[in-house]
């Protein structure tokens, strides 16, 4: 390493006078020595950084609304474990192994995580095969929620279901393992980046194919042979098949997994077994992988059951919902009916534009409105045949307690109603409290309204450039933050709803799989808008309003009545839940005074514990304990009185000799010393601001409630800050009341290996305050070349690659933030004083930024 190199040459320059032999070679020994622990002090220092900021983007992933896999949690997970198992380790070896203790302690919690972090094992125990007749709710985990619905419809509802049968996950389970899928599966899942469409694309193709090719069971072909020959002997001749997934974990939890599996239809009896394996494949569809990545779904979490059911010869066919979703959220309560000729898949699919019935949800239902898709054209459901679908859709809200999304046909023959699939609804969330306000409101004068009508399928208003997508190619160059426009509300496009900010199309309604997706995404939609991809293609920036029916040319932010926070996609599910139960072992802090008895290894309970207890520990065997190199060569820095700094001299950084135990500043020779000294000291602080009483409540609620913050009362430590220097590098560790922070800077000959890094952390207001101080100051810093990161409150900055005077600048403009930066976290939720404190901050960098650097005036502070 080219430092080590450097401190090399520090210290075994020669002396101005020649020592006596035994004092040169106990002088040697223990520059030796000090070489050592420095070296490992910094690789300690390196590792605790490396912990908190894994530890502090856990908690971000946690608190956001960013998806991320099982990868991520893996990964994670060995960066922070790690860079925990280097601290443990340097802090031993400092210590000559004086905390063995702590390593038993380490093991047993990465023991724990690494349980957590084990796959789940699906028992494939239980029949392969499940009459439908058979089929109740109890046996969900081995038929998904789809079938286990409704079985259990046609045995206590007393509803018509079609005949046939489920393919269980016991049978899904030992294709897998009959053919080495799962682990091989995995590995390719795990290698791919799940943000790159590019490569999901790449991954979707060569999964489906390893599961198409793979043979079957022998047990299992059997078992779907003789089922489908049983359907045949009760239906006679002309029996065809309707084969849909029914994967576990569709519909719980919020999860919808509208459209995401195959589904397929009119499949003739003998083509069952390949056409299974197809419905098996389409887990490995772009749409579903993509789906599960977002909504924190792992691939193991949700294996396949496949329901084989009898082909409805349907005259009518669509979906109910036993509540508005849309018209819910704004407290109007009704029956929606979607309706088409023929089976329901065109409603779902939103290829077409349906027929529309709406009821009012009283005994019996009346109709309310009547929009037939074609005005010419009779609607393909009598009033009269509708009412009953209404009544069917409220008799199964009662039976399950809840509203329901019911897909339903009508049969050609006798014009029985049967139920193909009832499922919990999700209602609409349009992110304003006064969406029904805007729907009634005129829109303000001046605005250009690009297209008008259609269907609002998910409230709320979004803004961005218009994409217009024709084809699955088009995904790839989809930008961020985009309006969608399509021809066809295919389930497909749901790939891309994450990155949104809204959704177009020109065909479809309510009932859609899509308009599903789009209002569990809570994003803005309006769908049979005509002639959508005509009239806004190279429209530019426009506002798509769903609350008004309208899309306007350009930005309009005066329409948001109050911007919706993202929902958190991934909170609850199992990806979360793992993330959630790890972060439980790594991000919590139970060891707060480093002065009690419970300051110990065995009572270590999470990673952070380590890093606190190895951190504390390692500064007291530097500067410290008997031994420490501070209490041997470690200075007290006086400049006019003394202060509460401690400097270490590797060599080159004092400008002779000091004997005594305290320092000059004006005996400092190390110039990034003096350069982050300057900058403390370039403007006077005029001292904590005088928070609101928001702020001061929070700094109080916190103190006292937040077992995580320390107290900044005096101990041994408390008040320590400690400089190790060089002529040409410094590292400072400070505490300045509630936060913490470490600059390092390198600036010599070779502009290469010139640095100065800013790590910052803490604060005594709530959490909010503290991040936004972190934000403040980040974009402070970038101002001046810094590269900057934030991870919840706390902030790592470096600029790197600059001359030595360049560097000395930059170093010098974080001594004035170490010092200006005290304690405004309880100002930075009042808006206003917030903004004047970022311009003063910024006004007094950019003037210093202009000063030449003095390097040596004898400076108080």
């Amino acid at each position: 390493m080219a430092l080590l190199k450097l401190l090399r040459r520090w210290l075994d320059r020669g002396k101005a006078s020649a020592p006596a032999p035994a004092e040169q070679a106990r002088e040697e020994e223990f520059k030796k020595r000090l070489r050592e622990r420095c070296a490992r002090f910094r690789r300690l220092l390196s590792a605790n950084k490396s912990a908190l900021e894994a530890m502090s983007d856990v908690e971000e992933r946690l608190a956001g609304a960013k998806p991320f896999g099982m990868d991520y949690v893996r990964a994670a997970s060995t960066r922070t474990v790690t860079a925990v198992f280097r601290m443990v380790r340097e802090l031993n070896a400092l210590s000559d192994n004086g905390y063995a203790a702590l390593q038993e302690a380490f093991e047993r919690i990465r023991g724990d995580m690494e349980r957590l972090l084990a796959l789940p094992e699906h028992a494939a125990r239980g029949p392969l095969i499940l009459p439908l007749t058979d089929v109740r709710l109890a046996d969900l985990p081995q038929v998904g929620g789809k079938m286990a619905n409704l079985g259990e419809l046609a045995a206590n509802a007393g509803l018509d279901v079609p005949d046939g049968f489920v393919v269980t996950v016991a049978a899904y389970c030992r294709f897998m393992e009959y053919n080495g899928l799962r682990g091989e599966l995995e590995r390719r899942i795990q290698a791919t980046d799940m943000r790159s469409l590019d490569e999901v694309f790449s991954l979707s193709a060569a999964l489906q194919q390893c599961v198409l090719s793979a043979p079957l069971p022998p047990e299992l072909e059997s078992a779907i042979t003789e089922a489908v020959a049983a359907m045949r002997e009760r239906a006679g001749d002309g029996l065809l098949l309707a084969l849909r997934s029914s994967a576990v974990g569709e519909d719980a939890l919020g999860v919808t997994f509208a459209g995401q599996y195959r589904s397929e239809l009119n499949v003739p009896p003998e083509e069952a077994r390949e056409v299974w394996k197809e419905i098996v494949a389409s887990k490995y569809a772009v749409t579903a992988m993509s789906y599960r990545y977002q909504r924190g779904i792992p691939d193991d979490a949700a294996p396949m059951s496949v329901g084989v059911l009898a082909m409805v010869r349907a005259r009518a066919g669509g979906v109910a919902y036993s509540r508005d979703p849309v018209a819910a959220s704004r407290g109007r309560e009704r029956v929606l009916l979607n309706a088409v000729p023929g089976l329901p898949q065109a409603v779902v699919d939103g290829a077409v534009t349906p027929d529309v019935f709406v009821f009012s949800r009283e005994n019996p239902p009346r109709l309310l409105e009547r929009n037939p898709a074609d005005a010419t054209a009779a609607p393909s459901l009598t009033d009269t045949q509708a009412a009953e679908l209404a009544r069917v859709a409220l008799a199964l809200e009662e039976y399950y307690n809840e509203p329901q999304d019911v897909e339903w046909a009508l049969e050609a023959g006798d014009g029985r109603i049967m139920v193909l699939q009832s499922r919990p609804l999700r209602e609409a969330h349009d992110g304003s409290d006064r969406a029904e306000e805007a729907q009634a409101s005129e829109l303000p004068a001046g605005l250009t309204v690009l297209a008008g009508g259609g269907v609002p399928v998910s409230p709320g208003v979004g803004m961005g450039p218009v994409f217009v997508a024709r084809k699955e190619a088009d995904m790839l160059s989809f930008p961020e933050g985009g309006v969608l426009v399509v021809e066809r509300a295919y389930p497909r496009w749901a790939t891309l709803l994450s990155r949104a900010s809204g959704l177009v199309s020109e065909t479809g309604g309510m009932a859609g799989h899509l308009a599903s997706v789009a209002r569990e995404y809570r994003l803005p939609a309006i769908f049979s808008l005509p002639d959508a991809c005509r009239l806004l293609e190279n429209a530019g920036d426009v506002t798509l309003d769903a609350n008004r029916n309208v899309i306007l040319a350009g930005r309009q932010p005066r329409l948001v009545t109050r911007m919706a926070s993202p929902p958190n996609l991934m909170a609850g599910s199992p990806v979360y839940l793992r993330l959630e139960a790890l972060a439980r072992l790594m991000t919590p802090l139970h060891l707060l005074e480093p002065d009690a008895p419970e300051f110990a290894p065995q009572y270590c309970r999470s990673l952070h514990d380590i890093t606190r207890f190895c951190h504390e520990k390692a500064v007291r065997l530097m500067f410290e304990d008997d031994a420490g190199i501070g209490r041997r060569i470690g200075k007290q820095l006086k400049a006019g009185v003394k202060l509460q700094y401690w400097v270490v001299d590797m060599g080159g950084g004092f400008t002779r000799p000091v004997s005594g135990p305290v320092v000059e500043l004006s005996e400092i020779a190390s110039a990034p010393m003096l350069a982050l000294w300057e900058g403390m000291v370039a403007v006077p602080w005029a001292g904590p601001p005088g928070s609101g009483a928001a702020g001061f409540m929070s700094l109080v609620f916190e103190s006292a409630m937040n077992p995580e913050l320390e107290s900044a009362a005096p101990t041994a430590m408390a008040e320590r800050n400690f400089f190790i220097i060089g002529d040409r590098y410094m590292i400072l560790q400070a505490r300045y009341g509630y936060h913490f922070c470490t600059v390092e800077c390198l600036a010599g000959e070779d502009s290469h290996e010139n640095f100065v890094n800013f790590q910052f952390k803490g604060g005594a207001a709530d959490r909010e305050r503290r991040r936004l101080r972190a934000q403040m100051l980040a974009s402070l810093l970038e101002g001046h070349a810094f590269r900057a990161d934030v991870k919840d409150d706390s902030l790592f900055a470096v600029a790197e690659g600059f001359s030595a005077a360049e560097t000395l600048l930059k170093t010098r403009l974080l001594g004035y933030l170490l010092i200006h930066s005290r304690q405004v976290d309880t100002i930075m939720r009042e808006s206003a004083r917030a903004e004047a404190l970022r311009l003063k901050l910024a006004e007094d960098m950019k003037a210093l930024a202009g000063r030449p650097l003095k390097l040596g005036a004898n400076s108080s502070h």
